[in-house]
């Protein structure tokens, strides 16, 4: 169990605060993660890495020379949100441009996806690399579904080493894509993981057997079989990984051990003692192997065998030297005498231990219609009309409504997305929603209308909530505000449902599911369509809206016979089947919830 923590939804916050202390003299804390404590010298390229915590020493861990100048820090098993990811790309990067890497998952993709777009614009040249390692994840034909794993840390390691050499950024990113195509990694597990706070791990694995094909956010393995000894268990693991052996590679290989957060280093190195003697019958001479945690799962049981099939460049830059705080390589000679950064506190955030900024706090200096954490207080709003400012005040308490609601379905929404994914859907909708909340009713306050309130309310949702869900509610709410507008004269049932719509292609557009494939989408369309059909019936918003809201509550419990198709519970299809889709599940308590508002806001 995950037992040493103060609160658990502060545990990130916790953690990087003391991890910044520690290490001080080389890496400092900006919004959304950490960099390096000197400056990125003019002409180098700036990698930053990234993704949810809990993976220690992924990914704060290698923010060093010869490795990342920065690591963006997302909540346990949760993507960063898209501002998070900017701000420390922001931060990190100088005057050649900055490359992104982080696993594949749809959460990441979409909200570093984000990040890049905005750096872009901004004149700052960014790439995004994404790792798919896994072999388990999806079959060969279908190599560029497969999720990160501990392939995050080659594809990092040798991104950060070009960098240091002064490769510019194309050759950065092609370097990235080379190492990624020739990366490949299985896993296996022997007992779950548990959240802070948890009780009882995200999966459970019968004694004497493992899970195969883990993910390290906490998934189970996408089958089960005996667990054999160690000198079995290494001969599955290196049949498992040579059989994608890349066409064309020649004999020469590192290869990495990793361990996932609870099993002993003595029980790896008996496992490599059978690795290394099946990979040097295969006739491949390994180069600078790794036995040790690397990426980790808090405390999952587990391991997992990666190969990366090198080529004279891979091994150069595999061996390159690095010094971060959780590894270290040779002597990394500087480039040039580095500038150290400027105190996170004299941008205007908070100190805390170690000089990292409460997260809290953001960037003031941030283009007008983009993506914030928090407006400064005193904010000036344009005044919306009388009917807006009443449609933000109901929106207000709808979105309170919602946030009780999530509070009290955490746990069960957390168990839901626990069955084929990683649990933190629960806990990503309790932030996102609060912080909507607290946004929406500081600007609702300022005399704002329904657009600036809904805007503000979406913009804190994606930034605090970070993943999937995340990112996707937040272009909800915006859609929506955005549509509502703050200077209507009367907003009408059909205004609202209008809105929805709006809101629903937001979403479809953003995360790119379609209906059947057992996401929130296979909630939301019902209940879109309902809405519009009945307040273009004549009925009143209150009723049309609840009646749309049982045909949501309907259509979620109808996932249960679904397969996924998309995001992370897709590896996992078969276990996932009778269980609803959590993101669909969630959607529909909120549906109820703001019906219990509008009924008595009649």
């Amino acid at each position: 169990m995950t037992r040493l923590y103060d609160d658990p939804a502060t545990f990130t916050d916790d953690m990087l605060a003391g991890f910044l202390d520690v290490h001080r003299d080389t890496v400092t804390g900006v919004p959304g993660g950490v960099v390096r404590a000197a400056e990125t010298p003019p002409g180098k390229v700036a990698v930053v890495v990234g993704g949810g915590s809990g993976h220690y020493p992924a990914f704060c861990g290698v923010v060093g020379p010869g490795f990342a100048d920065g690591a963006v820090v997302g909540n346990i098993f949760t993507s960063p949100s898209a501002q998070d990811a900017y701000s420390v790309g922001r931060a990190a990067a100088g005057t050649a441009g900055l490359l992104f890497s982080t696993g594949n998952y749809a959460g990441d993709v979409m909200n570093f996806t984000l990040a890049q777009q905005r750096l872009n614009e901004e004149g700052i040249d960014t790439r995004v690399v994404f790792v798919t390692d896994d072999i388990a994840s999806a079959p060969a034909s279908e190599a560029g579904q497969r999720r990160g794993i501990a392939g995050d840390f080659v594809v990092f390691k040798v991104a950060g080493a070009a960098a240091e050499e002064g490769y510019d950024l194309d050759e950065v990113e092609r370097v990235a894509r080379h190492a990624n195509d020739r990366t490949r990694t299985l896993g296996v597990a022997f007992a779950g993981c548990t959240m802070p706070g948890g009780t009882e791990p995200l999966f459970a694995v019968p004694a004497g057997r493992m899970g195969v094909g883990l993910g390290i956010h906490g998934e189970p393995g996408v089958g089960e079989d005996a667990l054999p000894p160690a000198a079995e268990l290494a001969r599955r693991l290196v049949s498992g990984v040579l059989a994608e052996k890349p066409a064309g590679s020649g004999d020469r290989v590192t290869a990495i051990l990793n361990g996932l957060g609870t099993t002993k280093y003595e029980e790896l190195f008996v496992v490599w003692r059978t690795v290394a003697a099946l990979l040097a019958e295969q006739g491949l001479e390994v180069v600078a192997p790794e036995v040790g945690e690397l990426v980790t799962s808090l405390d999952m049981a587990g391991c997992s065998l990666t190969l990366v099939f090198l080529d004279d460049e891979l091994e150069r830059l595999w061996c390159a030297p690095a010094d971060s705080p959780a590894f270290r390589r040779g002597r990394v000679e500087p480039r040039t005498a580095a500038l150290r950064r400027a105190a996170p506190g004299a941008a205007g955030a908070r100190d805390q231990p170690g000089g990292r900024p409460d997260a809290l706090d953001a960037h003031q200096d941030q283009p007008s219609g983009t993506a914030h954490e928090d407006q400064p207080s005193g904010t000036a709003y344009p005044p919306g009309s009388p009917a807006s400012r009443a449609c933000a005040q109901v929106a207000v308490s709808a979105l309170e409504a919602v946030a009780a609601a999530m509070a009290g379905a955490e746990t069960e929404l957390g168990r839901i997305d626990a069955v084929a994914g990683d649990g933190d859907h629960g806990r990503g909708m309790v932030k996102g929603s609060s912080a909507a909340f607290a946004a929406a009713r500081e600007v609702a306050a300022a005399g704002a209308g329904a657009r600036a309130v809904l805007v503000a309310a979406g913009e804190a949702w994606a930034a605090k909530a970070g993943g999937t869900s995340g990112v996707l509610w937040g272009a909800v709410l915006c859609a929506v505000g955005q549509n509502l507008g703050d200077d209507r004269e009367k907003i009408t049932g059909t205004d609202v449902a209008d809105a929805v719509a709006a809101g629903l292609k937001a979403l479809l557009d953003l995360g790119k599911a379609q209906p059947g494939d057992k996401t929130m989408v296979d909630a939301f369309v019902p209940f879109c369509e309902a809405l519009t059909e009945h307040v273009g019936s004549g009925a009143e918003l209150a009723a049309a809206w609840r009646e749309s809201a049982r045909a949501c509550e309907s259509a979620a419990g109808a996932t249960a016979g679904l397969r996924p198709r998309v995001g992370r519970a897709r590896p996992l299809a078969e276990r996932s089947v009778g269980t609803p889709d959590a993101g669909a599940t969630s959607l529909a308590l909120c549906a109820l919830a703001v019906a219990d508002v509008l009924e008595h806001a009649r």
